[in-house]
């Protein structure tokens, strides 16, 4: 039985640079197989059907081929329609009184604990605040990512080291959950 998946493709398409045009993203996940294969926006987000269930294979599978057809790098996490569905319904925020732009999402490679941010001031960013969930961060941010302080304190190497991670805005985690349920 076919499973949904989102593949969430880190740091391409920005600027200009690491560019991976979403037709090819297309092709690449045809050519490994996959299913049902769509790309939502140009930023690295792509929905497929699979009859795999590892989630790690399937991600290194398509950094492999990635690599393979661009030249270059990509960090890729993968992740299941029941696991995008909880990533939803668990929101420690009230999503539906926030504008989309207020919250995001940041998936890592591996389970995070509060100690992992322990050295983060949450008093000194307030009103932000964060909270963390299974392999992600909830960010609440009300001025929008790119003003947000504490996105910045959170995003340090001394804070992510060992992980891989990726951020998106609530719209694009509820359309992912949506397109791979």
């Amino acid at each position: 039985m076919s499973t949904g998946y989102a593949a969430l493709l880190r740091g391409i398409n920005v600027g200009g640079h690491r560019k991976v045009p979403m037709a090819e993203l297309r092709a690449v996940l045809e050519g490994l197989g996959h299913g049902a294969v769509g790309t939502y926006l140009q930023s690295g987000n792509a929905v497929f059907t699979s009859d795999a269930t590892d989630e790690d294979a399937l991600a290194r599978a398509l950094e492999q081929a990635l690599e393979e057809r661009f030249g270059f790098t990509v960090d890729c996490l993968v992740r299941g329609a029941g696991y995008l569905r909880a990533i939803v319904d668990d929101c420690p925020f009230p999503a539906a009184e926030l504008e989309a732009k207020q919250l995001h999402v940041t998936y890592f490679s591996a389970p995070v604990t509060a100690e992992r941010f322990a050295a983060v001031d949450r008093e000194a960013h307030a009103p932000e605040d964060f909270r963390t969930g299974d392999r992600a961060l909830y960010l609440y941010a009300p001025q929008g990512l790119g003003r947000s302080k504490l996105a910045d304190a959170l995003a340090r190497p001394a804070v992510t080291r060992g992980l891989v991670a990726t951020t998106r805005n609530w719209n694009t985690v509820t359309k992912l959950a949506e397109l791979t349920g």
